[in-house]
């Protein structure tokens, strides 16, 4: 009986541990974001260099949001690009998931915009014609831009088995997301909510403009007055 327990246990802890093979790029460019952080609660859009995750370039990806809910790929590696059999640039990240995951997908990135946190998600696809299935884990870790909002992701996407037939979309099956704020009490600047003003629009750095009132004329004098003296 003792023998039986302790092998028992012993396949229950590979099994655990097995949980993470395949995913060997999400640790990595976790690792490397960790190691950019410092005393920062995350590092800038900026602060990323390339070499820095060489390795797992094929995988990693840059998203900006541009709406709520809304962030669009700017830089994509080519692992991305097989999935979906396409240049994947510009394209809405819920571009890779199935319609029915997709409104779960954007109230996911708006949390990691307005309270930032490291998320990593599940996925599956089913198997079809010519789509064998897979399985695969997407990793999304929060930037500020050099503005100081939270509106960048560096994200990192790796699904494991044959692609098949082109493009492959996604089911959500399970998140899990760990805040960067942690005993932080003042709030962080994040990206405002795209909302039509109701106002007229003020673009780039301008400001309004003031309303001009004209001089008053009449015999009303001013409040300072120049005064000339006579010396004798």
């Amino acid at each position: 009986m003792g023998h039986t327990d302790h092998t028992a246990q012993n396949v229950v802890a590979m099994s655990d541990h097995r949980t993470h093979v395949g995913y060997g790029p999400l640790a990595q460019v976790e690792a490397y974001w960790e190691s950019l952080c410092g005393n920062r609660l995350m590092p800038r859009r900026s602060d990323i260099d390339p070499r820095g995750i060489e390795s797992t370039l094929e995988y990693a990806f840059i998203l900006e949001r541009v709406a709520v809910g809304v962030a669009r790929l700017r830089i994509a590696g080519g692992h991305l690009r097989d999935l979906m059999g396409m240049e994947v640039r510009g394209m809405p990240i819920t571009a890779f998931f199935a319609t029915q995951s997709r409104p779960r997908v954007s109230e996911v990135l708006e949390e990691i915009f307005q309270m930032p946190g490291q998320t990593n998600l599940h996925l599956i696809a089913p198997a079809a014609h010519g789509r064998p299935a897979l399985a695969g884990r997407m990793l999304l870790l929060p930037l500020e831009s050099d503005l100081g909002d939270v509106s960048r992701v560096l994200g990192c996407l790796v699904v494991q088995g044959n692609i098949g037939q082109t493009p492959r979309r996604f089911d959500l099956t399970q998140e899990k997301r760990h805040s960067v704020l942690g005993g932080a009490t003042r709030p962080l600047r994040y990206a405002a909510p795209f909302q039509q003003p109701s106002l007229p629009r003020v673009t780039g750095f301008a400001e309004g403009k003031a309303s001009f009132t004209p001089a008053t004329t009449g015999d009303i004098p001013p409040y300072l007055r120049l005064v000339k003296s006579k010396q004798e």
